[in-house]
């Protein structure tokens, strides 16, 4: 696949998350948060299933031991991220949510670096810094009063720039993205179902209500986005796949803007271009080529 038409999948996974934080707050109205994670990820594995089972069939070997326990770690890190960004929800507003989850885009390249040692291409530290900018820009120009669930967010965000990297290094070798993808799927669904139904309440009402929101999150912003994340990170590089995702935060803010009547602040127009032009560097930088020496 073109490494161009990777990212073009990476942007469309983030268009469908930001759509996704109106249907995790909405949730929120009907059942506890950790229900929700476990509810929308069984829904995002059942659908997958055929899928990934299609292509083990297809495989020329089965998957090895360490590719599983690395998907196992994928999902770790998944579960952790959405749970404490759902949690979060239910304290601070989606266009909060939606810049705090993508302070991810600057975590990325700083724990590849320092855990992996790997030096990404120089024209992603000002694009990475554009776009923490343009997010900061889309929130207002201010977050001078953060909450518990703003600080929750932040831990999200550190746990998804975990799981970005993870799955960087793992889908590749193991050529099994559906896989990958069914295994994280499903170990978040039994962890968010485990607590959630340890110590949230639950009654067959509650699910109903929240049915609408389950199944976009399961079926869309699960199965589909995280599935187009996985594939597109097959044929780009970690940093790059952070600043496409992190669209998600514009267009989180622009979803709560129009179903929700969360206002968009004049300055966030500003932050919006400024990550768009954040993208367009991170695609065509690395395409650019040394002149050779006169």
């Amino acid at each position: 696949m073109p490494r161009h038409l990777a990212n073009l999948l990476l942007l469309l996974a983030g268009a469908i998350w930001g759509a996704g934080f109106v249907a995790q707050s909405t949730a929120m109205d009907s059942i506890g948060p950790f229900l929700f994670v476990g509810a929308r990820f069984l829904v995002a594995a059942i659908v997958l299933a055929p899928f990934a089972w299609r292509e083990s069939r297809q495989a020329p070997h089965p998957v090895s031991p360490a590719h599983l326990r690395g998907f196992a770690l994928i999902g770790l890190a998944l579960f952790l991220a959405m749970a404490l960004q759902q949690v979060g929800l239910t304290i601070t507003n989606v266009t909060n949510s939606g810049f705090l989850t993508g302070l991810y885009v600057v975590f990325v390249p700083f724990i590849s670096l320092l855990a992996l040692g790997l030096k990404p291409h120089p024209v992603i530290w000002p694009a990475v810094l554009m776009t923490f900018i343009g997010i900061w820009m889309l929130a207002g120009g201010s977050l001078a009063d953060l909450n518990g669930g703003d600080l929750l967010t932040i831990g999200c965000a550190f746990m998804y720039a975990v799981q970005v990297i993870l799955v960087g290094r793992f889908v590749g070798p193991s050529g099994r993205p559906l896989t990958l993808s069914f295994v994280q799927f499903a170990l978040a669904a039994v962890l968010g179902l485990g607590v959630g139904l340890a110590t949230e309440p639950v009654s067959v009402a509650a699910l109903t209500g929240a049915l609408p929101e389950i199944l976009y999150a399961g079926v869309v912003a699960t199965g589909l986005a995280f599935t187009l994340q996985v594939i597109g990170q097959r044929y780009t590089t970690a940093p790059q796949a952070a600043i496409f995702l992190s669209t998600e935060s514009l267009f989180a803010a622009l979803f709560a803007a129009l179903l929700l009547g969360e206002q968009i602040p004049a300055l966030g127009y500003a932050g919006g271009l400024l990550i768009f032009l954040a993208i367009l560097l991170a695609e065509l930088g690395p395409m650019a080529r040394q002149r050779p020496a006169s």
